[in-house]
Formats: C-alpha cells, structure tokens, sequence
C-alpha cells in the first residue's frame, strides 16, 4: 500500500512541475472558465474533489466518484452585461460494475447577434440598413473520457482517467477552426485524504495539483 501512495504522490509532483513549465497563452481561454456552480463557487477548486457529472472537465480520473446512477450536468452564465454566453452540458455514465465511468461534457462561449455592416454603404454613398446582417462568434469544445480504477477498498482507492478533446472556433462566415487535445488525471482517495491531479493538453487552468484533507 505504500508503494500505492508513494507513486500516487510522485505523479501529482510530476503533473505540477509540468503546470509550472507552462508559460500563460490566451489561445482556448474559454477552457479556463470553469465548469459547476459548486465548483466555482470555490474558486475552481474541484480537481480533487469535483463527485458529478463536471468531473469530465475538472479531472477525468474523478469520474470514479459517480456511480450506480448517470448525472447530468447544466450550467449558463452570462459576461460582459450578457454580451458573452457561456454554456456547459455534461453527463456521466457509470459503465462495469461502476469501475469505469464515461463523461462527455460540451462547452460554448459566444457572442451572438453581431452586426455585420461590410454592406451597410450603398456604391453612391448611402446607407442602407436594411442591408446589416447579424453572426455570431462561439468557441466550442467536446470532452469525451473515462476513468479506470486501478485499486479501491473501504479504506483506500486509486482511479486514473484521460479525456480527448475536440476544439471549433467558428466566426460567422468569416473564419473556421478546429483543434484537438487530451487530458490525463489521476486521484487518490483515503479515509482523511483525497488528492488529483490533472495535467491538460489545452488548457492550463487544470494543471495543477489538489489535496483535500478531512
């Protein structure tokens, strides 16, 4: 068992050295949102102890705490006066006698009814507003995991889990763009302790290390 613990921690050190050699970038930001009133109104604090169905976001490896039965997920926020919308949908489904659990999680955050006047002067010079139309700018992602438990007992469990991500961007007609990534997480879990970690291809607002102790 306490090779068990030994590893566990050794790979939570690695996921955080691997967070600080990550410089900050702005591509994909709406991933470092959040996902979960509980979990936000902890300041995104659930990599360690996310226990539904927004564990596909926060760190795959925490889908082992929903079993028996699948959760959903639904959350809306708006930014910016309701200019920005942010929308996130997730389900989880406990699969093999509750050793696996499957998370997909889909997020949006856009901002719609956007006024398009490349055609608002007329050739003569005058305005035709009839002539505006309106698009739309949204940044999409799709999360598709699992989690495997490799050791649980009344006392002790040890659970890893990896996500693939699916990224589009889409400006109107304007422009198009797809991306691709994959997460990797793991949690231990004991009577007074629950650690995770989660290290993320694209977004680095889970690349981190968490410890909750009761």
């Amino acid at each position: 068992m306490n090779r068990i613990v030994a590893l566990t921690i050794s790979t939570l050190l690695l996921f955080q050295f691997a967070a600080r050699a990550q410089f900050r970038k702005y591509s994909n930001e709406f991933l470092n949102i959040g996902a979960g009133a509980r979990s936000l109104g902890m300041g995104g604090a659930s990599v360690a102890t996310a226990a539904d169905a927004t564990a596909g976001y926060w760190n795959p490896a925490r889908l082992a705490a929903v079993r028996d039965n699948p959760q959903i997920s639904l959350m809306h926020a708006e930014y910016f006066s309701g200019i920005g919308k942010y929308d996130f949908a997730g389900i989880a489904i406990p699969i093999q006698d509750n050793r696996r659990t499957l998370g997909i999680s889909l997020l949006r955050f856009g901002i719609d009814d956007i006024p398009n006047t490349l055609f608002l002067v007329e050739p003569d010079g005058r305005p035709n507003y009839n002539n505006i139309e309106t698009f739309s700018s949204a940044d999409y992602a799709l999360m598709v995991g699992m989690n495997n438990i490799v050791f649980s007992n009344d006392d002790r469990e040890l659970s890893i889990g990896g996500n693939v991500k699916i990224i589009h961007r889409n400006v109107g007609s304007f422009a198009k763009a797809w991306g691709f990534g994959i997460d990797a997480g793991i949690t231990y879990r004991s009577e007074r302790l629950v650690a995770g970690g989660c290290a993320a291809g694209c977004h680095q607002h889970l690349q981190h290390v968490e410890l909750s102790i009761y």
